[in-house]
């Protein structure tokens, strides 16, 4: 699958984020009633405005249906087993992070008494 660049704006419209994914509207509407992850910000009058993450994410989904295929259960399986490694390793790092902190602290401490 060609890589697909994304603009750098804050939002897109469905129509927008149909031409840059190559996904139909009709689809994009359907995948966020199926993937919970899913959840365009929408306006007062109801139009969907897709950020970058929901873009890459939806980029994510068509490689995982129409690429590797997944059926619509595997792919939600797979993303919920990487966002639940993603978490693991965010709560790892802030472990560590906090572990550092508590030495540079001790450190600090002793050398001021």
């Amino acid at each position: 699958m060609p890589q697909v660049v994304i603009p750098d704006k804050l939002f897109f419209t469905i129509s927008e984020t149909g031409k840059l994914t190559g996904i139909k509207s009709y689809v994009l509407r359907y995948w966020e009633s199926e993937f919970n992850t899913l959840k365009p910000d929408k306006t007062t009058g109801g139009q969907r405005r897709y950020r970058k993450k929901d873009v890459e994410l939806i980029l994510k989904i068509k490689d995982l249906l129409y690429v590797q295929g997944y059926t619509l259960a595997g792919a939600k399986r797979f993303l919920k087993k990487q966002k639940k490694a993603s978490e693991e390793i965010a709560v790892a790092n802030v472990i560590g992070l906090k572990k550092e902190l508590r030495e540079m602290l001790k450190i600090m401490e002793h050398k001021e008494g």
